[in-house]
C-alpha cells in the first residue's frame, strides 16, 4: 500500500476499498453533523444510526436538503439517554464507531468513560490523535495530545506515541518517524517533558518501543524542516521529516494545531484513542468538512 498523503486521498482510499462501517451518533440533531454523515453515506463508507429527537433530526436534515430516510433514526429525545444508547450499541458490537452530536462533551465523555458500561478498558490510557493536512508539508502529520491529557506523564506519553504510530500505519506508513517535541533539543530538568523524551528514546534503543523511529527532545524545526537540521548540525534519524509529533502538554499541542488551521489553511481529522471502538469527539462549532474527515478517519481506524 502506497502511503496516503492527504485527507482527500484517505477518502478516495475508503471509497475504492469498499470498506463500510456503522456509526452511532449521540444526540444527532446538529446540522453540521447531519451534513457530514450524509456526505459519508453518499461516499459509500458509512451506515448511520442517528439517536436523538426524531422530529428534530428529520427537520434539520430536510433544512439541509437531505432525505432523512438515508439514516436509521432512534427516537431518544434526552441527550444523556441518547449518548448512553450510542455507547451501549458500541459495547454490544451493534455499531463500529461512536460520534458526539449536539450533546455536551462532558456528558458524552462521562458515558464513554463509565467503568461499568463505557468503552475504556481498565488501566487503559485515553488520548486524542489528530491527522493534520498542511499545504506546506508534503505528507500528513499526526499530532498528540490535542484534547485529553493536560500534562502527560511518561506512561501516558508512551501511549500517545503508540496510538500515533498505529494511526500512521493505517495510512500506509510502515515505520513512522516520531519526534518528541520540546522547546530545546537537549534534555533539561527544567523541562520535565524533555527528560521524559530522553527516557523514551533509550527505551526505543532497547527495543521496548517498536515499529517506529523515535528521537527527542526536538523542536519543531528539527522535526519538520530538513534545512534546519542541516543548519543546526544536529544528527537526528528524523531528518526533518517527522510523521508524528508528540507534545509535552495539551496546551502546546492544541495551540499548535489551531494555529496551523487558522493561519496556514490546515485541515484535520481526529479521534479519541485507547477505547475499544473509535470515538469521534469534536466541538459543536466545528465545520461540516472537519467532521466529515473525522468520520472518514474513524472508518479507516475501525477493525
Amino acid at each position: 500500500m502506497e502511503p496516503i498523503r492527504s485527507l482527500d486521498q484517505m477518502v478516495d482510499h475508503l471509497r475504492e476499498s469498499g470498506k463500510k462501517k456503522k456509526i452511532a451518533v449521540a444526540y444527532a440533531q446538529d446540522p453540521n453533523t447531519i451534513g457530514a454523515i450524509a456526505k459519508a453515506i453518499e461516499e459509500g463508507f458509512v451506515e448511520a444510526v442517528m439517536i436523538g429527537d426524531e422530529e428534530e433530526i428529520s427537520k434539520k436534515a430536510q433544512e439541509e436538503n437531505i432525505n432523512p430516510d438515508i439514516f436509521t433514526i432512534v427516537h431518544i429525545p434526552n441527550d444523556v439517554a441518547a449518548t448512553a444508547e450510542a455507547v451501549r450499541m458500541a459495547r454490544m458490537d451493534e455499531v463500529d464507531v461512536v460520534m458526539k452530536g449536539l450533546v455536551g462533551t462532558d456528558k458524552f465523555l462521562k458515558a464513554v468513560l463509565n467503568k461499568e458500561h463505557g468503552l475504556l478498558p481498565p488501566k487503559a490510557v485515553m488520548s486524542y490523535v489528530c491527522a493534520l493536512d498542511l499545504p506546506k508539508y508534503n505528507k500528513l502529520l499526526f499530532v498528540s495530545d490535542t484534547a485529553v491529557l493536560p500534562y502527560p506523564d511518561l506512561k501516558q506519553k508512551i501511549a500517545m506515541l503508540n496510538y500515533s504510530v498505529k494511526m500512521a500505519q493505517k495510512f500506509g506508513i510502515e515505520r513512522p518517524k516520531v519526534a518528541l517535541i520540546s522547546a530545546t533539543e537537549k534534555p533539561n530538568p527544567v523541562f520535565q517533558g524533555s527528560v521524559d523524551d530522553a527516557i523514551i528514546c533509550k527505551m526505543a534503543d532497547r527495543g521496548q518501543i517498536k515499529d517506529c523511529i523515535v528521537d527527542g527532545p526536538l523542536d519543531v524545526f528539527l522535526a519538520c524542516d530538513p534545512a534546519s537540521v542541516e543548519i543546526k548540525g544536529i544528527p537526528t534519524p528524523i531528518k526533518g521529516e517527522a510523521d508524528c509529533l508528540i507534545f509535552p502538554s495539551l496546551e502546546a499541542c492544541n495551540s499548535f494545531y489551531k494555529g496551523l488551521m487558522l493561519f496556514a489553511g490546515g485541515e484535520l481529522g481526529g479521534l479519541i484513542q485507547g477505547t475499544t471502538k473509535p470515538v469521534v469527539v469534536m466541538s459543536r462549532s466545528e465545520s461540516e468538512k472537519s467532521k466529515f474527515y473525522c468520520i472518514a478517519l474513524s472508518v479507516l481506524m475501525a477493525d
